[in-house]
């Protein structure tokens, strides 16, 4: 019973998958490193904290989505393919393929509500777009500066940002 609760309460958060946040952190590395050269995954890995066997795996996505370029050998390594001001944290999501905001685990578009519960579709919509709105102003540089957009840091300022419902 206590694992159905459980689920229930999750069903209204919006979640970042763990690959998710690992591809961001894993595409700063770089961002922070520009003009080094490629980064080895033995450098993103510690540096990041993200367990090194993953590393591999989880940049292909960003790879196939164009976020990031890499080259193997001794001189090879990650880089990302594009200027980092270029490249905003909802594209690195969208290359991983993680949902902005999920309900019950599927995207908001994918839902049906009737009756009296209608107007839940559009407030996840609304939701999804709040969410994106953000992502989609934060660039990797950002990221790479430690500067956040003052939008962002002021939202995130606010005492009840940090309170858990």
């Amino acid at each position: 019973m206590g694992h159905g609760l459980q689920a229930d309460r999750d069903n209204g958060r919006t979640r970042i998958p763990a690959g998710a946040d690992y591809a961001v952190r894993a595409v700063v590395e770089p961002a922070v490193r520009q003009g080094g050269g490629p980064v080895k995954a033995e450098t993103v890995a510690p540096a990041q904290d993200i367990p090194h066997k993953f590393l591999e795996g989880i940049l292909g996505d960003p790879r196939r989505g164009g976020v990031v370029d890499s080259r193997r050998g001794g001189s090879g390594g990650h880089r990302l393919a594009r200027e980092a001001t270029e490249i905003t944290v909802a594209d690195v999501l969208r290359a991983v393929d993680a949902p902005i905001v999920s309900v019950r685990g599927e995207r908001p578009t994918g839902l049906a509500y009737t009756g009296t519960a209608e107007p839940l579709l559009p407030l996840w919509i609304a939701l999804r777009a709040n969410v994106r709105r953000i992502l989609e102003g934060v660039t990797i540089a950002d990221l790479a500066a430690g500067a956040l957009p003052e939008p962002v840091e002021r939202l995130a300022a606010e005492p009840a940002a940090w309170e858990n419902p």
